[in-house]
């Protein structure tokens, strides 16, 4: 009976290990592409961009539909917070899949995937009021052709709000949620590919109330400045799988708070 137990765990202990081989390959692919999209669509997202400023200098209407310009910059952002967000949720989505595996659920790997396309789906909203604010901001003349703010006044706002919301009870509540899959899960854990579809909006929302204000950096330096991206997606990667990432939270809020501050004082 012993030796029959001992070989029914090893047999489980295979099978999550192999399942957690496909998932990592998965979201390793899925980043792979999301890169190459972003690479690729920075030089055609200034280049439309950059048009759409020379016709407005030139006194001349914009070539492309507002509807037209929201769907590209939507799926822009889109992509970009797969790319972003996708390897600091990577240990809950492997984590969630061991505990199908362990549970013996018949569809572990449906659920699994469902859980990633609910967390996505929370980004994917993001994505959308990103990309609307964006076009208000471009059509503001807010915006140069690299999707940088034009004003000093505007980037230290932007830096200066960042960084007090690093400081935020909002913040460290969102964060706590993030840092901690194993309490997530035992507090919002739901059965069935709709609980596998909730659970990841609900671990997607926290996500965004965490990081949401990071991702207005990129109006600092240019919105596909994929040197900012990474360095942004980096920080968050460290903010959150760190176990000092509270203390580099905070500590950076003051730098960008210092820095904004900076900025204010030579714009005026």
């Amino acid at each position: 009976m012993l030796s029959a137990g001992v070989a029914a765990t090893s047999a489980l202990e295979r099978m999550i290990r192999r399942d957690r081989l496909i998932m990592a390959l998965g979201l390793v692919a899925v980043l792979a592409l999301s890169w190459s999209y972003l690479v690729t669509a920075s030089v055609g997202m200034r280049s439309m961009l950059g048009d759409a400023e020379m016709h407005t200098a030139m006194g001349m209407p914009e070539m492309q539909s507002w509807t037209r310009e929201l769907a590209a910059l939507f799926v822009m952002w889109a992509v970009m917070m797969v790319g972003m967000m996708l390897p600091s949720a990577a240990p809950l989505i492997l984590l969630i899949l061991a505990v199908y595996r362990r549970r013996d659920d018949h569809h572990t790997r449906l659920n699994s995937i469902l859980f990633v396309g609910g967390y996505l789906l929370a980004w994917t909203i993001f994505s959308l009021a990103a990309a609307s604010g964006q076009i208000a901001l471009h059509r503001a003349a807010l915006l140069s052709a690299d999707m940088a703010a034009r004003s000093g006044v505007l980037t230290a706002a932007i830096l200066i709000i960042t960084g007090v919301y690093q400081w935020l009870p909002m913040k460290n509540a969102c964060l706590v949620h993030c840092r901690s899959p194993l309490s997530f899960l035992s507090h919002h854990w739901r059965e069935g590919p709709a609980g596998a579809v909730r659970m990841g909006f609900l671990h997607g929302l926290f996500c965004v109330g965490c990081c949401w204000a990071l991702m207005t950096l990129l109006f600092v330096a240019g919105v596909m400045n994929l040197l900012w991206v990474a360095a942004i997606a980096g920080f968050v990667l460290v903010e959150k799988l760190s176990r000092q990432g509270l203390v580099l939270g905070r500590l950076a809020g003051i730098l960008l708070i210092a820095w904004g501050a900076y900025l204010f004082v030579h714009s005026i």
